[in-house]
């Protein structure tokens, strides 16, 4: 299996850890975020990466040379969305995708791997004991998912807190059907919105993935879940930065 790693952005609520370095880079107990990443996915059996990169890709490429590179030439005025596409090419088969600036074990990663469905979202169930101590990134603003047994039924910022049953942590596996599917509706909704406002008031040059998601799920597509238990961090700002230091290194080393 294929991970194409989503890590084109600055990550500016880091501050003066991006200045001179892509957010992955961003040391938790030592390690950069994305050593910690590729460690999890090589533990979980995936072993061909695809990097998707714009800020500082050159560093990366530099840095990483066994990994294959995608660019995003427009990550300042793009997002996810946009940069998961620039890997296109390298759907055709099924694919894990995830975000860059997460913590994860490699376990959920393999559930992912073994479930049958063609697109499975891993979630966090113990979400919202993280959002205690973080007051610099609000629970409101969690990718919150709503399922019954492993089928989703919502993936939402907007929904509900005491709906959900859990956080979507960014990483996701697509068979080849399912890779298909995305493919070809997010080439439907770019034909229909592409320059202009798609969802939640953002326009689809903006979107997030889970915006795709989300519409598909509206088209009828099925999604299932696996989860994890509290075995996940995100590094989005300072203080996130602070609370990884303190505890993943501690768990996971």
């Amino acid at each position: 299996m294929r991970a194409l790693i989503l890590g084109a952005g600055r990550g500016s609520r880091l501050k003066a850890l991006t200045d001179e370095q892509p957010k992955p880079y961003a040391p938790i107990g030592g390690r950069r975020i994305l050593d910690w990443l590729l460690q999890a996915l090589g533990d979980a059996g995936v072993s061909d990466f695809v990097f998707i990169g714009g800020y500082r890709i050159d560093q990366v490429r530099g840095d990483y040379p066994h990994l294959t590179f995608r660019h995003n030439p427009d990550w300042e005025s793009t997002n996810i969305l946009a940069s998961l596409m620039c890997a296109e090419d390298h759907m055709d088969d099924g694919f894990l995708v995830t975000y860059a600036d997460i913590l994860y074990r490699p376990s959920v990663v393999r559930r992912a791997l073994d479930h049958p469905g063609d697109a499975v979202l891993c979630v966090d169930t113990r979400w919202r004991e993280r959002y205690a101590d973080r007051s610099q990134h609000p629970e409101d603003d969690a990718e919150k998912v709503l399922a019954e047994d492993d089928r989703v039924l919502r993936i939402s910022r907007g929904l509900p807190s005491s709906d959900a049953c859990g956080e979507y942590i960014g990483v996701a596996r697509f068979s080849a059907a399912g890779a298909a599917a995305l493919r070809r509706h997010y080439h439907r909704v770019r034909a229909s919105y592409n320059g202009q406002v798609w969802k939640d008031g953002t326009t689809f040059r903006q979107a997030y993935l889970i915006h795709l998601y989300e519409d598909m799920l509206e088209q009828g597509e099925r999604f299932h879940m696996v989860t994890t238990g509290g075995e996940y961090a995100e590094v989005d700002t300072e203080e996130d930065y602070a609370l990884a230091n303190e505890s993943w290194p501690r768990r996971y080393a």
